[in-house]
Formats: structure tokens, sequence, C-alpha cells
């Protein structure tokens, strides 16, 4: 038995604490947020407390529900079917993309180049190794599978809305990981997407992961960021505002950067790695209004005028009655860490996305927005750039007792909890 610490509350600093405390360790969990969970955290919104950024959970998605059955959940997740959207521009109108008859039909494409995109999603989600795909542009992968029409109407206003300009350094594994997850959600080819939730969100869950883990005697520190990890003698130090507390190991799930800057005894080759991995940032938006803006819970936008990434009705997914009867919509936009949007205030971001939810919604009244909050990230996940896999962060250090394990470390993944969780694995 030996003293442990994990540096980051999120849901895998939570499931490294449980592994931790299960092999017999004391286990000491630091947070720098007054709540648990990271980007899967819940807030508030108005009156109402939800996630504040959008998650969803699939039947296939073993590690979560094991996670959530062992503090009592798997049992109460809710299964619904959903819908998908599509929009290409105010002249086509917003479209369903549910079923492949409906792909067929989508506006600003040929029944030629339609087929193709279905034939490449297929051939994607089929394949069971994406290292193939990583020394590959995900611009000539996909130019090759669906044809340039194809490829410049549909592919790369989808690429340039999750990357940014950093799509034409994304290797092709990054589109191949997306097809993986996003197909594994059907139940029958390309229709009957299911998904789920648990009633009470984030919230629910953290909660009772938190005692879960108190009632294991694991120790949870929120609002207690880490100022440095270092080592003295056989020691890691854990060192905060609040003092200094020393471990037989240490456990780091911050973004590589920040573990970069905290990790002391790192060598500066494992501080470069760390330095030079890249990351696509967020700036989420949630509004809570009184009507839906349509019957689908993901809508595509390929209109180049958009202002945000695409548009979640979480309410087509969860009850409203979850959420006090209202409608609850995210509107994300990935950005770049250095993207200025970051210094716009909420007044702003919304100012700028009410015009065109108004143009996709024409029923919309920007009027009726009871509650709007913007969320963030800087670091929301690393981006798999060429031959990632061969440059990214090891999870084991020069340090013996230091580890770090982080999204930085899934170059075949997309963002998503049940990849995350994948990463327990890797601990000593």
């Amino acid at each position: 038995m030996g003293r442990a610490a994990v540096v980051g509350g999120g849901v895998l600093g939570l499931a490294v604490a449980r592994e931790l405390r299960s092999r017999g360790d004391d286990v000491t969990v630091f947070e720098a947020a007054t709540e648990l969970g990271g980007l899967a955290s819940a807030w508030r919104l108005g009156d109402v407390v939800w996630d504040r950024h959008y998650h969803v959970t699939l039947a296939s998605d073993v590690r979560t529900r094991e996670l959530l059955s062992w503090i009592g959940l798997d049992d109460e997740i809710q299964w619904r079917q959903t819908q998908t959207g599509f929009y290409a521009g105010q002249s086509y109108g917003l479209r369903s993309a549910t079923t492949p008859w409906e792909l067929f039909r989508l506006p600003s494409l040929s029944p030629l180049d339609t087929v193709r995109i279905g034939a490449t999603v297929m051939r994607g989600s089929r394949m069971e190794d994406g290292s193939l795909l990583e020394d590959i542009p995900v611009a000539d992968w996909l130019r090759r599978q669906s044809g340039g029409k194809a490829f410049d109407r549909f592919w790369v206003p989808l690429l340039r809305a999750k990357l940014g300009s950093a799509w034409t350094d994304t290797s092709a594994a990054f589109i191949w990981s997306t097809m993986r997850r996003l197909t594994r959600a059907r139940r029958a080819g390309l229709a009957e997407e299911q998904y789920g939730y648990v009633p009470g969100g984030a919230a629910r869950i953290f909660d009772l992961l938190a005692h879960k883990l108190l009632d294991d005697g694991v120790k949870l520190l929120g609002g207690t960021p880490v100022i440095a990890v270092q080592t003295v003698g056989r020691e890691q130090v854990v060192v905060t505002e609040h003092g200094s507390e020393c471990f037989d190991r240490v456990v780091v799930t911050t973004a590589a950067p920040l573990a970069a800057k905290l990790c002391l005894d790192l060598s500066d080759a494992e501080r470069d790695r760390l330095r030079r991995v890249r990351y696509q940032g967020v700036i989420c938006a949630s509004m809570l209004i009184p009507e839906s803006l349509s019957d689908y819970y993901l809508t595509y936008i390929t209109d180049p005028a958009t202002p945000f990434t695409a548009i979640v009705e979480m309410t087509a997914l969860v009850d409203p009655a979850e959420l006090g009867g209202k409608r609850l919509v995210y509107l994300p936009k990935y950005v770049s860490p250095e993207d200025p949007m970051f210094d716009m205030s909420d007044a702003e971001i919304r100012a700028q996305f009410m015009p065109y939810v108004q143009k996709m919604a024409p029923h919309f009244d920007p009027s009726s927005v009871e509650a709007f909050r913007v969320s963030r990230v800087k670091q929301v996940y690393a981006i798999p750039t060429l031959g990632y896999s061969r440059s990214m962060p090891p999870t084991t250090t020069t340090v013996p007792s230091l580890q770090l394990l982080s999204s930085a470390n899934l170059p075949f993944s997309t963002l998503n909890i049940d990849d995350t969780l994948s990463l327990v694995s890797e601990l000593r």
C-alpha cells in the first residue's frame, strides 16, 4: 500500500483514483475547479443545472457503462432514437439527413456525390486499424474516396468547422475515428442511431461518483489547483497554494502543456514533446428556450457563413421535463487556443450567434432566450497530426513515480468519455 496523488478531477482522474484505491493505495485527488468532472462537469444555466458541454452514451460504451454501473446508474440510462439535420445555407433550408434516402437527396450534392460519401463512411467505419491512415493527410484520403466535388462541398466545411485551419495538417485517422464513433451509435447501417443519457445529467453522476469514492476512502480536494509536482528524495511532492504533501506516486491527468509546466523534474525532451501537442479549443454556448428549434439532435452545417460549428438540441434526446419543460440548445464553435473569440464576452458571442440561429430556424425569436451562457476551453482535444502516435507524449516518464495520462495519449480516438477511460489500463 502506498500514497498516491491524482492531479485532475475530471472523469479520467476519478477513474484513475478508483483504480489506484482498488489496488490498496491511499489516494488524494487534486482538482483546480470547485466542482468535479472537468469537461464533463455540470453548471447552472438560468434556473437549470445541466451539463456544461454536450455528452451522450452509446450502448457500446462498455467502460462508461461499467463506471455508471459501479455507482448504480447503468440501469437508469434512458435510450432514445434521434434524428440528424443538415443545413447548407438559407436557400436550401434545414433538412433531415437521418436516413440513407435523405442523405441521397441532400442539396448541393449530386446523387453520385452522396453515394460516394456514404461509401466513404461505410469504408472508414469498417476499417479496424486507424494507424494505417495516420500518415495520410485527411484531405488526400477523403478526396480519393469521395471525389473532388463531394470533398469541396461536404467534407471541407465539416473539417474546417471542427478543426479550423488545422484540418490541412490533420491525418486521415481523425475522420476514421469519427466515423467509427458515429456508426457505433447505429443499430442498422446508417439508420436508427441510439443515444443514452442519465436522468439528472452530469451533476448527478459526479455527485454519486464522489460519494462512492469518499466512502471507499479517497480524499477529494476541489478548489485546489496544483502549482508544482517535484521529486524530493524518493517521494513526489505536490505543491498547492495551501502547502505541500508527499506521495509515493503521482498521476497527472491535465492537458499536456499544463503537465509540462507542473512537473518540474521532466527532461527537456519530455517537456518539449508535451508542449508540441497541438490542441483545438472550443467556445460552447448554451441557451434555454421555450420551444424547439427543430426535431434534430445534431444538425451539421456546411454553410461557410456559419458562426458556429453545429447545433446540438439536447432536449431532442433528453426529456424536457429534466429542464423544467424548457429546451436546451448547444452552439459549439471549435477554434484554435489563440483565437480572439476567447476574449469576447457572452453578450458579444450571443449577438454574433443569434441572427444565424434565426436564419436557420425562422420561427425562432431571439428575445425568447431565457438564459445564455458560454463555456470557453482552450485545450479540448489533441489534433492527430501526421504520424501523431510516434510523436505524442508517452504515459510513462523518466521519473519512475510520475505518470502522465490525458487525451493527448489517444491518437486514434474522438474526444469521448469512453475512449478517455481506456487510459486507465495504462496505469503501471
